[in-house]
């Protein structure tokens, strides 16, 4: 879509890891007054002072004239318009906590969470509606190829906004869009979600056959399949529409997650492929491989569904049921087409 002229808008986003960083810049480089909560009392204080994110994108300068942090949920979403989650989906139900539904009335949510709430196996989508009252007609998602890192750089990058209805879609693209951001609303909310959390999962495979030497000919083939499970998942699961898999906001998300060097989950497979046990790669990582928590919830979740998804299911076995991760894709390699 085409950067369209918007009046400034009084927005919240919650979360300040590299995405939330990224989407302030976004946002308040495109003239909007945005209220950013950031969990920890001394990282508001540092960006008072410095106007930089001290433990995420820390090259990245904000206007303190539109970014105004702040460690209170309550003085974040006060005022706010429309407010953008982007908390780990492992932390968003305390952080929600929180909130009281009447924070949240009337207000358009949006979620760039690529996770799953643990325990309840809920989508952000559901969990905002059945604890927070926030209706799904209320709700977006922000669906990739897009990478904070390379917003940082104001690489070009690209954006899915999903909704249920195109009114919300639009106008949450209209508010990302800019010199480097292209942005195209969609009208499947829940499969992009679901996409989305999926290919997390997809990318710890593409690292941990990377950690375990497979070439490039393999990798292709893993992540065909991976991208075959993915759509039946999203079939047995969502409601129908009309969606493509081949557009971006599906297999792009899906390759640039699996490809890149920014890939936090990519990142983590591939040291679970060079041997570290998941408790040490954890360690090592200063940031959340959401697929790590979406790979138990998927599986219980598929308890239910029967997919078949032997990619998906290698990754669960080697996270949580200790399988040897080169004895695990000697046996996936034998099933992949």
């Amino acid at each position: 879509m085409e950067r369209a002229a918007s009046v400034a808008k009084k927005l919240a986003v919650v979360g300040n890891g590299s995405w939330g960083t990224a989407q302030v810049k976004l946002l308040s480089e495109n003239g909007h007054q945005v209220r950013w909560w950031m969990r920890k009392p001394e990282d508001v204080a540092y960006v008072q002072a410095h106007g930089h994110n001290p433990s995420y994108l820390s090259d990245v300068s904000l206007d303190l004239a539109r970014v105004l942090p702040t460690h209170s949920l309550a003085d974040a979403l006060q005022d706010a318009e429309i407010v953008f989650l982007v908390v780990p989906a492992a932390f968003v139900g305390a952080v929600l906590a929180q909130v009281a539904p009447a924070w949240l009335q009337d207000r358009t949510v949006v979620s760039g969470i690529k996770g799953i709430v643990p325990g309840e196996n809920l989508l952000i989508t559901d969990y905002l509606e059945r604890h927070l009252g926030v209706p799904g007609a209320r709700q977006a998602i922000l669906a990739g190829p897009c990478h904070a890192e390379e917003v940082a750089l104001e690489k070009q990058s690209y954006l899915t906004i999903g909704a249920t209805n195109l009114e919300t879609a639009t106008q949450v693209a209209t508010l990302l869009q800019g010199r480097f951001m292209t942005c195209s609303p969609s009208l499947d909310l829940y499969g992009l979600e679901y996409a989305a959390i999926l290919k997390n999962i997809v990318a710890i495979a593409c690292g941990i056959a990377h950690g375990l030497r497979y070439g490039d000919n393999f990798l292709a083939v893993l992540v065909s399949n991976a991208l075959k499970e993915i759509e039946d998942f999203v079939q047995a699961t969502c409601p129908p529409c009309t969606r493509r898999m081949a557009d971006s906001g599906y297999v792009g998300d899906v390759l640039v997650t699996s490809y890149s060097q920014f890939s936090r989950n990519r990142t983590f497979g591939t040291m679970l492929g060079r041997g570290y046990s998941v408790q040490a790669a954890q360690l090592e990582m200063n940031m959340v491989a959401e697929g790590y928590y979406a790979s138990r919830c998927i599986g219980e979740l598929n308890e239910r569904h029967r997919v078949a998804m032997p990619v998906i299911e290698t990754v669960h076995g080697i996270l949580y049921q200790k399988q040897n991760p080169r004895q695990a894709f000697e046996r996936l390699a034998g099933v992949l087409r």
